[in-house]
């Protein structure tokens, strides 16, 4: 058993889709899982196993940045021996080229945290998705007719919800940029140390340009464009 998550060993699948907030696991369980079965609350961070189209599919929630995605992901790759991560989550869009509700699918990104510099001792690593990964979802993007509200490009993952220095995101959107997040650079990067698959798939809840938002209910509860791509690259 980990630190963090209390499940007993076997309880979790092989593939996990990872979204931050607890409550939309909670809500990707109960609709799009079979027989979901809740294996962990410890510290409120729900995680359930069930099965879809008859795969074992495990969904646990991560938290909110870097630090907190990389205690579940570290514990989920080493304690249970997970080997594809989805992350299923939402993000800021930094760019008129996307729209509210559209789908990033994340092929790399970029960051501000000292995480990866810690890591690398200050060189520059460059994070990126799964290949298999990222060509499933692009397909199942596409066999769900979703292709055209569906982007390939580059996420950024900041520190910094509340930054003091818009204007730094800039030159990112100038080099692809397509919106703002806090855990993949670090997910990517993990999954490549431990040799497993991740992929992040993300939903623009807001829009840093347009000042469009949703509210927290839609952001938990509505999202299924996402969750569908994602159950169908991850099992793919």
């Amino acid at each position: 058993m980990s630190t963090h998550i209390g499940a007993a060993p076997g309880e979790i699948a092989p593939i996990v889709l990872f979204p931050g907030d607890p409550l939309r696991a909670k809500w990707i369980a109960e609709n799009f899982l079979d027989d979901a079965q809740l294996y962990t609350e410890v510290r409120g961070m729900l995680g359930f196993t069930g099965t879809w189209n008859g795969h074992h599919v495990s969904v646990q929630g991560s938290g909110m940045g870097q630090p907190s995605m990389s205690i579940y992901a570290n514990e989920l790759f080493d304690s249970y021996d997970v080997q594809t991560i989805v992350r299923v989550g939402s993000c800021g869009g930094l760019t008129e080229r996307v729209g509210m509700r559209d789908i990033i699918i994340a092929n790399g990104a970029c960051t501000d945290s000292g995480i990866n510099r810690t890591r690398f001792h200050g060189l520059d690593y460059a994070p990126v998705a799964d290949f298999s990964l990222l060509r499933a979802a692009v397909e199942a993007s596409e066999a769900l007719s979703l292709q055209d509200r569906t982007h390939v490009g580059l996420l950024y993952s900041s520190d910094q919800f509340y930054t003091t220095r818009p204007e730094l995101t800039e030159p990112l959107v100038a080099h692809g940029a397509l919106a703002v997040e806090m855990e993949t650079s670090a997910l990517y990067t993990l999954a490549a140390y431990r040799q497993r698959r991740a992929l992040s798939i993300c939903t623009v809840s807001d829009h840093l340009v347009t000042h469009e938002e949703t509210t927290s209910q839609e952001r938990e509860q509505t999202f299924g464009d996402m969750i569908e791509i994602a159950l169908r690259a991850a099992t793919a």
